[in-house]
C-alpha cells in the first residue's frame, strides 16, 4: 500500500458545513407557533360545532308544538287574566239562566254593571278582612234582577292570584247565621231607573259564596222593594233567593274553566 507524504494528504472530513444560526424560534408555554396554529384550528372547529349545536336546538325549539306542561301554564295564565282581558259584559252577561223547579227555567236580567272596586269597601268588614288578607286584588260587580222581578241580587267576583288562594278564602270568609241580615257578603249595587233602585245593603236578605279558579263570587240578595231585612218578622223559606246561588255558579263556571290555547289571539300568550 502506497502512503501519500504528509504535506499531500487531504484535510480531514468533519460532516458538511453547519448552517449559519437564524432567528430563536419562539416558544410559548412550551408550544411554538406552528404548535398553537394547530390548536387554534381545532378551538374553532369546536367553536362551531357548539355553536351550529345551540342554532339547531334554537330552530327547534321555536317550530316545536308546546308541551303538556307549556299548555297548562299558559291555559293557568289565560284564566288569570280575564278579569282584566274580558269586557265586563262578558264576565256579566245580559241574562242568565236559573232554575226555579225541575224542568222550568227563568232568566234573570242585568240591572247593571259597577266600577272596578278596591277589595276593602267592596263587601262588609269580616269579609274584607279575609280578602285583604290573602291579597285580594279587586272586586268586580252587577246586580241581577229574576225574572219576576221580585228579588235583586247582587254578585261580587274576588280577584286572587291563583286558584289555591282563593279555594282558601272561600273556607275562611264567615257564613251569615240564618234568619239574620246579611252582615258577611258583598255589598248591594242599586241602579236608579231599574227594577234594583231601591235595592242597598239594609235589604240584603241572604249571601252565598262559591268558587271558580283564582275567582271568589260572592252574592247578596234581598227584595226588590227595598224592604230592610230587619223588618222581615219571619224569614221566608230560601226558595226565593234560590235564584243567586245558580247565578253565581255559572259565573264563577265561566271565569275559572280553562279553555285550550289559541296562539292566534291576543288574550293568549303562547
Amino acid at each position: 500500500m502506497a502512503f501519500l507524504p504528509p504535506e499531500q494528504q487531504p484535510p480531514p472530513f468533519h460532516g458538511p458545513p453547519a448552517e449559519p444560526p437564524g432567528p430563536p424560534r419562539a416558544v410559548v408555554l412550551g408550544l411554538r407557533a406552528r404548535q398553537w396554529m394547530i390548536v387554534a384550528a381545532a378551538l374553532g372547529c369546536v367553536y362551531a360545532l357548539v355553536g351550529g349545536a345551540a342554532l339547531v336546538s334554537a330552530w327547534t325549539s321555536l317550530h316545536r308544538g308546546p308541551t303538556n306542561a307549556e299548555i297548562q301554564v299558559a291555559a293557568r295564565a289565560e284564566v288569570a287574566r280575564r278579569w282584566e282581558a274580558w269586557p265586563a259584559e262578558r264576565i256579566f252577561p245580559e241574562r242568565i239562566s236559573y232554575e226555579v223547579r225541575r224542568g222550568r227555567t227563568e232568566f234573570a236580567g242585568r240591572a247593571g254593571i259597577a266600577a272596578e272596586a278596591d277589595c276593602s269597601v267592596s263587601v262588609d268588614p269580616p269579609v274584607a278582612a279575609v280578602l285583604t288578607r290573602n291579597g285580594c286584588r279587586a272586586v268586580l260587580r252587577a246586580t241581577y234582577v229574576d225574572q219576576i222581578q221580585g228579588v235583586a241580587t247582587t254578585i261580587g267576583v274576588a280577584v286572587f292570584a291563583d286558584a289555591t288562594t282563593a279555594d282558601r278564602v272561600l273556607r275562611e270568609v264567615p257564613p251569615d247565621q240564618e234568619g239574620t241580615p246579611v252582615r258577611n257578603g258583598v255589598r248591594a249595587i242599586a241602579f236608579p231607573g231599574t227594577a234594583a233602585a231601591r235595592f242597598t245593603d239594609a235589604a240584603r236578605q241572604d249571601s252565598t259564596a262559591d268558587r271558580g279558579g283564582p275567582y271568589l263570587v260572592l252574592t247578596s240578595s234581598g227584595e226588590t222593594d227595598g224592604r230592610p231585612a230587619a223588618s222581615v218578622a219571619e224569614r221566608r223559606p230560601n226558595l226565593p233567593f234560590a235564584v243567586a246561588p245558580q247565578l253565581a255558579r255559572q259565573i264563577a263556571h265561566t271565569l275559572g274553566t280553562q279553555a285550550l290555547p289559541d296562539c292566534s289571539r291576543g288574550e293568549w300568550k303562547c
